[in-house]
Order: structure tokens, then C-alpha cells, then sequence
């Protein structure tokens, strides 16, 4: 009986560890249930025209109207609607969220957004590169790593009064509470986030790390109404 004692010890170790292991293992996945990219077909829409059609709810359609509409497809952004007035719009993938956001690889994430021209112009660069190297099935970390020598090296310069609408009642941006939030994204050097007030009690506006590593700040602006003019939730 003591010589198989041991041996009893031992099992009974290695079945604590492997208990011990998987509850590691399941509490790290339920804080991220997104860890790599899901099959490309999850983020894509087979139906263009209803990306399109939901591209367009970004902004009130006196903008969205007249704007050219991007669809994503298994190579890329491509053009679906040539434009009239220099704004664009398109629908977001959670890759263009920051880094280190645990639904950055959420393939539910829908997030219509229309581009000012001078954001069509400095802004919108970063969202086809991202999505290049997306599909280019390059790792989160590689994509980071490649975003920071795009910023360096080929990112056109933040232009003034560049900003985006964000105004889609149909918009799924998170997994997490009304999973949606009318506002407007505006775009600015690395600064100050109190000169906007951000962050403070009952402010409107809300500073998004998004672009920090590319030396953008993004303030969030919350709007109280759907690009349908109807009226939204201030959620702050």
C-alpha cells in the first residue's frame, strides 16, 4: 500500500494541474472570445447592395446621398458608388479598432462611417492598409508592427478639420450593451485630450485611443440623434 502511494500522490497532482490549466484557459478565453481572425466569409457581406445601402446610414443622406460607397470584398475596399461631393463612406470591420481591444477579430462588428474629404484624404489610407494586411492574413501583431511604417513613411499628413460620421442606427460596434453609438469622430495631432474636455462628467465628447500609435488622437463626439434625425441615446 505505501509503495502505490506515491504513485496516488503523483495522478492526483497532474489532475489538479490539468484542472487548474483549464479553468486558466476558459476564464482567459470568456475575457477575449475573439483571439484570431474567424474565417474571411464571417466579415464579409454577400449582399453588396445592402453594404452599400448600410454604408450610406452613416451620415443624414443629404451627405451620404451624393458620396461615393466602398464595399469590402475578399481583396479589399473596392468602389461600388462613384461620388459627387468628396465625402465616402463605408462599413468598418472590428480591425480598425485599437489593438489592444479584445473584439478587434469580432467578425459581427459593422460600423458604417463617412469620411469628410480631407478624412478621405489623410484618414481613410489607414483603413486600406489595415485591411490589406488583414487580408494578406498577416497576425495582429504584424499588422501593428507594419501600420507603424505606414504612418512613418507613406500616411499622407493629417489634414485640418479632417472628421467622420458615425451616425448609423443599424451600426453594430461591440458586443456589449445597446452595441451602438451615434457620434462623430474628429481627427487631431497628439494633444491635450482636457482642451476638448474629454472624459469628464457629462461631457459629450470622448477621447478613442484608435489611431495613438500613429500619433492621432480621436474625439468622439457624441451626437444625441441618428443620421435619420431620429433621436439616440447619450450613453456616457
Amino acid at each position: 500500500m505505501g509503495r502505490r502511494t506515491p504513485k496516488r500522490i503523483a495522478l492526483g497532482s497532474f489532475v489538479i494541474v490539468v484542472a487548474v490549466t483549464a479553468v486558466v484557459q476558459m476564464r482567459a478565453q470568456s475575457k477575449n472570445p475573439y483571439p484570431n481572425m474567424d474565417a474571411l466569409d464571417r466579415y464579409l457581406m454577400p449582399d453588396r447592395n445592402s453594404e452599400i445601402a448600410l454604408a450610406r446610414t452613416a451620415a443624414p443622406d443629404s451627405i451620404s446621398r451624393d458620396a461615393k460607397v466602398l464595399v469590402l470584398g475578399p481583396h479589399g475596399y473596392e468602389t461600388a458608388v462613384e461620388g459627387k461631393n468628396g465625402f465616402v463612406c463605408a462599413v468598418e470591420r472590428g480591425w480598425m479598432a485599437p489593438f489592444d481591444n479584445p473584439e478587434f477579430w469580432n467578425p459581427k462588428i459593422r460600423g458604417p462611417i463617412c469620411y469628410n474629404p480631407p478624412a478621405a484624404r489623410s484618414i481613410l489610407p489607414m483603413t486600406y492598409k489595415r485591411t490589406e494586411m488583414v487580408l494578406a492574413g498577416q497576425s495582429k501583431a504584424q499588422i501593428e508592427e507594419g501600420i507603424k511604417t505606414f504612418a512613418k513613411k507613406e500616411l499622407p499628413a493629417l489634414e485640418l478639420g479632417a472628421f467622420t460620421y458615425m451616425m448609423s442606427k443599424e451600426a453594430y460596434l461591440t458586443d456589449t450593451g445597446d452595441h451602438n453609438m451615434a457620434h462623430l469622430m474628429f481627427y487631431t495631432p497628439i494633444m491635450d485630450s482636457t482642451v476638448w474636455g474629454a472624459g469628464l462628467d457629462k461631457s459629450p465628447v470622448v477621447l478613442n485611443p484608435q489611431f495613438a500609435r500613429e500619433g492621432i488622437d480621436v474625439f468622439m463626439v457624441l451626437t444625441g440623434m441618428w443620421s435619420d434625425g431620429t433621436l439616440a441615446p447619450v450613453n456616457n
